[in-house]
């Protein structure tokens, strides 16, 4: 298939509004591609890359050579090109890959050099969603959407799923699973502003477990074989050796595990967020230099936070299942997060499971309090057999029975509200970021984000992408310091200006910044520089007004920045329609 033709369809795609002509349009692209362009061309379809890595930055698209008056590029020849450009290591490799791009380029028509653009420098925004193309891709090969919809949240790779489709129809995508050792995208919570909104979307009796203030980590182990991924599903297994340790120590032989790790002081307090991710950045090796932002500060813990306890008992409680409950474990945090208040209370509160929020770590044989420690709250798969569509009461039971308690997330069962909010006391003393109260008759809703989790946190906060920075004024002149703040648009793949913030920031970071934002900008506007919607950022805020000045209709009120969030990609940040329903005083849609 001519490359040409997958960017005519990138830019019939883009300049299209309607779900249903973008889907067809998609379709038949996709029906056209051989069998072995079917990988490449989803990708490009999707606007991305097959080569994760390629080294090649946005000032290596500047100078490049004039268009080609007739197309003559293939998709596979334009996937063997950008392999080759790929492999390119060691001494001369920049005159190399320069070459290598040149030529690629240079036999590229003007249409093909604008998708080309795009899927280096990763800002193609054309509205060609995964959501979307799963949908095209089950118009294509003639399957049902919900096929290519759960294969594709299984397997997370949206290239292997077309692949499969095209090739071999639903018998093909039937025989996608989870397998350890390949990530699946996480099940995701949506936000509440306190615990009696949160359990109104749950129902009670709800779980509710500490939201550490470290890094979502997905672990999968085979054996003596560990592996363990992000978020965004990229494989962190070398950048920790900890986890790896600890996870092969433990009295397992086949499991996937969902959790957090976060880094300890010596008190066994968590260190700043900043510290922590800066562990596990991967986007350095896809961008020609990557900076990792100083930590924030964290405000002191509230005192007052209740003390430790023996778990009570759980006969008949949603998260038994007749499993043995054990005693509130050693965890960091000097507090234990038993819901309800003063231990040997009436209130009926029960813990279910001690660790990470719970009581004094450093007890039961662990690593030093001072290391990166993995804290898990799910437990995906255990020895062959997959429990997605087990309720949470079952995997949890499953996990209690499975994993040291000590390396658990803390967990405590809230009939009422008051039991809810003793628990998000617990954990904000114990320097946590809050909770999430979590439905336990569910399954894990691979990929999703509904009313089944709810974290709460004790301000509005979401994470935006920065779209511009201007320039600053008086003591901040010769510093990047306004930022331009974007929430995602579901609608049209980009995003939507929300306001502007230069508070939260300080002299560290706006330094760091000042750097980030330089190698980000696509374009100098004199009062600033526009950026590639790449990085994210979480943001506290007031409230939502209502602003005839941004496109979006509504703003953030009293914005300030809180933290730069490497953990996460421009794909995960929060939409426009969870701003609206914060604004509108109603629980996030699901995602």
């Amino acid at each position: 298939m001519r490359f040409l033709d997958i960017a005519a369809t990138s830019a019939a795609v883009a300049a299209t509004s309607g779900r249903k002509a973008k889907i067809e349009l998609l379709g038949a692209a996709l029906r056209r591609l051989g069998p072995g362009e079917i990988v490449a061309g989803a990708a490009y379809l999707a606007g991305e890359l097959r080569q994760r890595q390629t080294g090649v930055g946005y000032a290596s698209l500047r100078d490049r050579p004039e268009p080609a008056a007739e197309a003559t590029l293939t998709v596979a020849a334009v996937d063997a090109a950008i392999a080759e450009i790929s492999a390119v290591s060691g001494t001369g490799s920049q005159a190399r890959r320069k070459q290598l791009l040149g030529a690629l380029f240079g036999a590229a028509t003007a249409t093909e050099q604008l998708l080309l653009i795009g899927l280096f420098g990763g800002e193609l925004r054309q509205g060609a969603q995964a959501g979307l193309l799963a949908e095209a891709i089950a118009a294509a090969a003639e399957v049902p959407a919900t096929t290519v919809r759960r294969a594709l949240l299984l397997s997370g790779d949206l290239k292997l799923v077309a692949e499969a489709a095209l090739t071999g129809g639903a018998a093909a995508l039937a025989r996608i699973h989870l397998r350890v050792g390949t990530p699946l995208s996480p099940m995701l919570a949506s936000s509440a502003p306190d615990v009696a909104a949160a359990l109104l979307a749950t129902g009670s009796p709800a779980v509710v477990d500490t939201k550490l203030d470290g890094i979502r980590i997905q672990v999968h182990r085979s054996g003596d074989d560990v592996a363990v991924f992000t978020r965004s599903l990229d494989d962190i297994t070398a950048r920790l050796p900890e986890v790896v340790a600890q996870v092969r120590a433990m009295p397992l032989r086949e499991v996937i595990l969902d959790g957090e790790a976060m880094l300890l002081d010596e008190s066994g307090r968590p260190r700043p967020f900043q510290e922590t991710s800066s562990r596990a950045a991967t986007r350095g090796a896809r961008t020609a230099t990557r900076r990792t932002p100083p930590a924030s500060s964290k405000a002191p813990a509230p005192a007052g936070s209740p003390t430790s306890s023996e778990s009570a008992a759980l006969a008949g409680s949603p998260v038994s299942m007749g499993a043995t409950v054990p005693t509130v474990s050693p965890a960091p945090g000097g507090s234990s997060l038993v819901a309800g208040g003063e231990p040997g209370g009436s209130d009926g509160a029960s813990a279910v499971r001690g660790g990470a929020g719970s009581v004094q770590a450093g007890r039961a044989g662990d690593a030093s309090v001072s290391g990166l420690r993995p804290y898990f709250f799910d437990l995906l798969h255990l020895d062959g057999v997959d429990l997605l569509d087990e309720p949470g009461r079952v995997r949890w039971a499953a996990l209690a029975e499975t994993v040291p308690a000590a390396a658990t997330v803390g967990r405590s069962i809230a009939e009422t509200e008051e039991q809810a909010a003793a628990a998000f006391a617990a954990a904000l003393a114990a320097g946590q970021e809050g909770v999430v109260i979590k439905d336990p008759e569910t399954p894990y809703d691979v990929g999703r984000r509904g009313s089944a989790w709810v974290k709460v946190k004790p301000r509005h906060t979401l994470d935006l992408v920065v779209l511009a920075v201007e320039w600053g004024h008086g003591r901040r002149h010769g510093w990047l310091s306004n930022l331009h703040l974007g929430a995602r648009d579901p609608q049209t793949g980009g995003f939507v200006m929300l306001g502007k913030t230069f508070k939260g920031l300080t002299d560290e970071l706006l330094r760091w910044q000042t750097e980030r934002f330089k190698e980000l900008a696509v374009a100098d506007n004199g009062w600033g520089v526009t950026v590639r919607p790449e990085q994210v950022v979480e943001i506290a805020f007031d409230g939502v007004q209502t602003s005839p000045r941004y496109p979006g209709g509504v703003a953030l009120r009293f914005a300030r920045a809180l933290r730069y969030r490497d953990d996460k990609s421009a794909d995960e940040a929060d939409t426009l329609d969870t701003v609206r329903a914060i604004g509108a005083g109603h629980p996030p849609p699901p995602s």
